[in-house]
């Protein structure tokens, strides 16, 4: 606890992964600054869900790095979980916060900061953030207790514990083809598992390809608000996804998993905890050009994996997590 700190603005105006990855690091500003009101600046969605895990007391709405509207005396403390600098540091400067809590970054004239190590993995880099200014925070602290779908939800009414199948990416680079996801729905199907899909509006074309595969699978796409998601996420089976949003959602709420990385390998973005309930695919060889994030097209090492890979590790997965219980 500090003295003097009334108001703690944290920036984290991204996507709905990045906003799990950094569970942990909104946990240590929680406790370094406890009797605070900390404001999340974040899509007003998504920030929702961090008010609901109790991570945060409110959502400043902000889109990327535009500066965070903000009424009222100036924050005490301004925290950038939101990237290295310039820009970000620039729009919580224009707030004029007593403190800065950022990486360092001289073009935009602060110094204080630890660096920023480009190879670190997304979780433990906030964390240090946090911990370098008095906070404490772990990989540990990315658990999360599952939401309750509402009532009215359209989770009403589907089979306890399906497998969730995301085939979606918001780049081109990080999407597995969907007639592979088609393959690997259709025979989990046929192994009598209740399979969902689930994808964002945008995701439409590739979410029916892979519902198509067989009649007994549900098509979720378009239909979930982010709380929807999360629940079923929570209360799923198994998840099948690439390297995008939901699988952050997975290790949050402790659901097993099998991802599918490239371009990014997951030593960057990867499960942080809990490595026994999720199978990581990644197929990298020597010579491979270098990885596009926001590439358009399959990424080389994403297309190296076979749909016998994906279905052996699910059933693999399964049959583990089944002998636990």
């Amino acid at each position: 606890m500090t003295p003097g700190v009334e108001r703690v603005l944290v920036l984290r105006a991204l996507g709905l992964g990045d906003l799990y990855a950094a569970v942990a690091a909104l946990r240590g500003i929680r406790g370094r600054w406890e009797t605070a009101d900390i404001a999340l600046a974040a899509d007003p969605a998504l920030g929702a869900l961090m008010v609901a895990h109790a991570l945060v007391d409110r959502v400043v709405p902000t889109d990327g790095l535009t500066t965070p509207p903000w009424d009222g005396p100036p924050p005490d403390v301004a925290v950038n979980l939101h990237g290295s600098g310039p820009q970000s540091h620039r729009a919580l400067a224009d707030l004029a916060p007593r403190q800065l809590v950022a990486f360092r970054c001289v073009s935009a004239g602060f110094i204080d900061g630890p660096e920023w190590d480009a190879d670190e993995h997304e979780v433990d880099r906030w964390c240090r953030l946090v911990t370098s200014a008095g906070g404490q925070c772990s990989a540990a602290d990315l658990r999360l207790r599952p939401p309750e779908p509402s009532p009215r939800s359209p989770l009403a009414g589907l089979p306890e514990a399906p497998v969730v199948v995301h085939p979606g990416a918001a780049a081109g680079s990080r999407r597995w083809p969907a007639h592979r996801w088609a393959a690997v729905a259709r025979n989990l199907a046929e192994d009598g598992r209740p399979v969902v899909v689930t994808g964002g509006p945008a995701e439409r074309d590739a979410c029916r390809t892979v519902a198509g595969a067989h009649p007994e699978v549900t098509d979720l796409c378009g239909r979930l608000d982010v709380h929807s998601l999360a629940a079923l996420i929570g209360g799923a089976e198994l998840l099948l996804s690439g390297d995008t949003g939901v699988a952050h959602l997975a290790t949050a709420y402790r659901t097993p998993s099998v991802l599918l990385f490239g371009p990014t390998p997951p030593s960057q973005w990867g499960p942080r905890i809990d490595s026994h309930l999720h199978r990581v695919l990644w197929r990298p060889a020597p010579h491979d050009p270098p990885g596009d994030p926001h590439g358009n097209t399959t990424d080389v090492r994403l297309d190296r994996i076979g749909v016998g890979d994906v279905l052996a590790e699910a059933r693999s997965v399964s049959a583990d997590e089944a002998l636990r219980r």
